[in-house]
């Protein structure tokens, strides 16, 4: 079965924006936290950063499954957009792993500075809202879908 191809207001709200949240699960319960992300429009996924120590890192390792938002915040209720993901975490190796940082730094420049810990975020379900084309109008797209 062919993959469904994202909407353009799908691609553009990823390529617009920078930040992320994600929530974990663990036997301490439900976690959240933001991250700085780039996304990788061939491989439909995101690239972050962040130290395995953190909880978050962590409980990557411990269970993969998280899920997101990227929302742009705004006063104006017509204006409102923003995406909710699922997908799975994954630390790259080996030509992932180049091809990571190398969709990271073209992003982030400046981390080029720091020691950089990677991970990618597989996408295998999106819920863009966006009220410019109605009050609540939702575009879904699924993996394999």
């Amino acid at each position: 079965m062919a993959q469904q191809e994202l909407h353009k207001r799908i691609k553009s709200l990823f390529r617009r924006h920078h930040l992320l949240s994600i929530a974990t699960v663990s036997d301490q319960g439900l976690w959240c936290a933001s991250c700085f992300y780039a996304w990788d429009e061939e491989n439909n996924s995101f690239v972050i950063t962040t130290d395995p120590d953190t909880r978050h890192g962590a409980e990557f390792r411990a269970n993969p499954q998280i899920a997101g938002t990227i929302a742009l915040e705004t006063m104006r209720v017509g204006r409102i957009r923003g995406a909710q993901f699922t997908g799975t975490v994954t630390e790259p190796a080996g030509e992932d792993l180049q091809r990571a940082r190398h969709i990271y730094l073209k992003r982030f420049p400046y981390a080029a500075l720091i020691e950089l810990h990677l991970w990618t975020i597989s996408l295998n379900y999106i819920k863009l809202t966006d009220n410019r084309l109605g009050f609540g109008k939702k575009l879904i797209w699924q993996e394999n879908s």
